[in-house]
């Protein structure tokens, strides 16, 4: 099958039938008009944050920018929330295929954050099928018959909020004028053409969130876009609401900054703790002092990431913003009653400590989550839709806070064969085609893998990359490791035997051991599929 292309546009997939619904002349009209306006500032500042990581590579710390001070210091506010996102108690995540689109907005959250990036691999198939089951949810007829069994949407479903790829994430398989479209400028464009009138109709609007920035000129860069697409499509000024999801080091110390940039545009910040995490060891890899311990210990109480949940909760509320809190990655356990006990109450702990501490939501990965969640919230709100008025001016947070990267130990051998083991295991079912996996009872997106591969890596060159028992980190010993932890994944995983898992093993020893650090596991792996 063939389409219609605007001038200049090239697209190189296959045209599955119903792909044409979505590639409609206009809507490409609008990815390329997009492109041609905005993707030069893209790479500019692709081009600045490659420039900034080599400056930290040679030893500089970030700080908060002094050129932007009056902004911290200033009294502003946000445009007021839409009615729509005022209540975001409970925020349920996950990839755009079909079921879970249904089950997702069906589970009882206030909101689905449906995902085109880290829970999803962003293969042809999966973003244009994702775009249909999007414009099917947002119409309400999105319906599956699977295994005997219907699903279709209740009457009450959660609010809709779309996660687009990040500015590092190119869509290969759509050029214009030669060139490759950024991802998310492809999704979000899409996505605005077909269902942003329709969700005002119903009440709503086209809300998203934001991933990956490290500045807040990124965050400069899809304002602008919002404005174009605005006026491209006739709406008023306004109507996009987004969150941006704080997920990298560099964003934390422009909080204030990103949300001024957005402020017309704005429905606040998300803790993404995975992804931020990642973060501090890539931006830190070089410095053979840094070192955190096992992934398991690195938590939301660890010394930098209280200084950076509570400086995001203080920096929303000051400014009319929602703060929400990050991902509870743990899911039920149905076969053990014991482990099941124990990974509710961590759960429980986390939506307490921040709503407690005074945010407005949090994240869930598991529809089995939601109602525990919620509970914790509404312990703390009452009936409030949420807590903005709750100010922290108790909250004084430095940069050295932030840059306080402890715990550094225990590493153990079980925490080196658990980062192989879910390394492997992530990146085979990514390649096969699926970006949310549950492994060893956490739900696992790109997020979570990274911190993997990345701790395993810095550990061999850290000074302090050393076992509990005296053994120091090295790539042998990840080398060694490797084989015997394959073997684990293909007797654990559903299609173990798929022959994606021995490449990902492949990928793992690569990234992990290679003298040249990988800057995303998606960039290299999104070229072989």
């Amino acid at each position: 099958m063939t389409i219609a292309t605007p001038a200049g546009m090239e697209i190189t997939a296959a045209i599955q039938p119903g792909f044409e619904q979505i590639l409609v002349p206009e809507a490409l009209e609008l990815v390329a008009r997009l492109t041609r306006a905005f993707e030069p500032r893209r790479q500019q500042l692709l081009a600045a944050r490659a420039e900034r990581a080599r400056r930290l590579d040679a030893g500089e710390r970030p700080d908060f920018l002094p050129d932007t001070a009056h902004i911290r210091d200033g009294d502003w506010k946000i445009a007021p929330i839409p009615k729509a996102l005022e209540c975001r108690r409970v925020e349920i995540t996950g990839p755009v295929e079909r079921k879970m689109v249904i089950n997702a907005l069906n589970s009882g959250a206030d909101s689905y954050m449906t995902d085109f990036e880290d829970s999803n691999t962003p293969n042809w198939d999966n973003q244009i099928t994702g775009q249909l089951n999007m414009r099917d949810a947002v119409r309400h007829t999105i319906a599956l018959e699977q295994n005997g069994k219907s699903y279709k949407l209740n009457d009450k479903v959660a609010t809709l909020v779309v996660r687009p790829r990040g500015w590092h994430l190119d869509e290969k398989h759509v050029l214009v004028d030669g060139k490759r479209v950024s991802g998310g400028i492809f999704d979000f464009a899409l996505f605005m053409f077909h269902n942003a009138k329709e969700q005002l109709a119903r009440g709503a609007g086209p809300y998203f969130y934001l991933p990956k920035m490290e500045s807040h000129l990124e965050a400069r860069l899809w304002n602008d876009i919002f404005v174009m697409t605005q006026n491209e499509l006739g709406l008023p000024q306004g109507t996009i609401k987004a969150t941006v999801l704080i997920e990298t080091i560099l964003a934390a110390f422009e909080m204030d900054e990103i949300l001024y940039e957005l402020r017309e545009h704005s429905a606040g910040l998300n803790a993404g703790r995975w992804d931020y995490i990642f973060s501090c060891i890539k931006k830190f890899k070089l410095d053979k002092d840094f070192c955190l311990a096992d992934r398991a210990k690195v938590t939301m109480t660890a010394p930098f990431m209280r200084a950076y949940a509570l400086l995001l909760l203080k920096t929303c509320h000051k400014r009319g913003a929602p703060a929400i809190g990050g991902m509870a990655a743990l899911i039920p356990i149905k076969n053990d009653p014991e482990k099941n006990d124990i990974a509710m109450g961590g759960v429980r702990n986390d939506k307490a400590r921040d709503a407690l501490d005074g945010y407005d939501g949090g994240w869930v990965a598991h529809p089995g989550l939601v109602k525990l969640a919620m509970t914790e919230f509404t312990r703390v709100l009452g009936d409030k839709p949420n807590q903005i008025d709750k100010q922290r001016p108790d909250i004084d947070v430095s940069a050295a806070e932030l840059l306080d990267f402890k715990p550094e130990a225990p590493i153990t051998e079980a925490g080196l064969r658990y980062n192989i083991n879910v390394g492997i295991h992530y990146l085979g079912a990514w390649l096969a085609g699926n970006g949310c996996v549950p492994i060893h009872n956490l739900m696992e997106d790109a997020a979570t893998a990274e911190i993997s591969r990345s701790q395993v890596w810095q550990w061999i060159r850290s000074t302090k990359g050393v076992l509990e028992d005296g053994r120091k980190v090295t790539a042998e010993m990840v080398r060694e490791m490797i084989p015997q932890e394959l073997e684990k994944v293909k007797g654990d995983a559903p299609n173990g035997d798929n022959p994606s898992y021995v490449r990902a093993a492949e990928i793992f020893e690569q990234m992990s051991t290679s003298e040249s650090f990988a800057e995303f596991l998606t960039l290299p792996l999104y070229e072989e599929i």
